[in-house]
């Protein structure tokens, strides 16, 4: 049975950090979030949040990360979004940290500038161990559809918060509430993508001259 170099490179990916599949269930008063990735994935995803916008957004991070990702979720949105969008994205930070590991062998650093349409947005990440956020975005709307736009800002706190990464978000442009918001998320998915990618030269090494990360 042949198999392609595309194959080789993900088997590879996982001889060195087997760790890069991770499944998390977190369970409050409030709400029910359950999130499965693999980080050495093909992009496909499932979300199933009960915020149609989040999903969208849910589905960006996949695609251009090349995560594969199912999200399930079920929340107090009868009251607003806020609870369901923070929980979806400690969950998702969890099973980031976990699927990580020990972090070993990854590149650590990402970074892209993603435009759409007039918008543009500059994201660098550090899989650093040391949670923080620099948010930069002016989003002109207070919502886009029924989605509260102030919950962007909620959803990467939470995000970095519980996977130990330092992220700084720059709007370059953009006077499109919706384009802004799709920018960020793009360029988030790729530079992830590119910090979580096995690097060669490290041979399974933690990327830190500290040793630890």
């Amino acid at each position: 049975m042949q198999t392609s170099d595309r194959e080789t490179t993900s088997l590879n990916n996982h001889a060195l950090n087997p760790g890069r599949i991770a499944s998390v269930s977190r369970t409050t008063g409030e709400t029910d979030v359950m999130v499965e990735l693999n980080i050495d994935g093909t992009g496909k995803c499932h979300a199933d949040t009960g915020i149609p916008f989040l999903d969208h957004m849910l589905n960006q991070i996949s695609s251009h990360g090349l995560i594969d990702l199912n999200v399930k979720a079920t929340g107090d949105i009868e009251i607003d979004d806020h609870h369901t969008n923070e929980d979806v994205g400690i969950t998702l930070g969890m099973a980031l940290a976990k699927a990580l590991g020990d972090r070993k062998g990854i590149v650590r650093f990402g970074h892209f500038v993603a435009p759409l349409d007039e918008a543009l947005v500059q994201v660098a990440l550090d899989f650093s161990g040391r949670p923080h956020l620099s948010y930069g975005l002016e989003i002109p709307t207070q919502r886009v559809g029924t989605y509260d736009t102030q919950l962007v800002r909620e959803f990467f706190v939470a995000i970095i918060n519980h996977s130990q990464m330092t992220l700084h978000i720059r709007q370059l442009d953009g006077i499109n509430s919706h384009h802004i918001i799709e920018a960020t998320f793009k360029a988030f998915a790729r530079a992830m993508r590119m910090a979580a990618e096995i690097d060669p030269r490290r041979a399974g090494n933690i990327p830190s001259s500290k040793g630890v990360l």
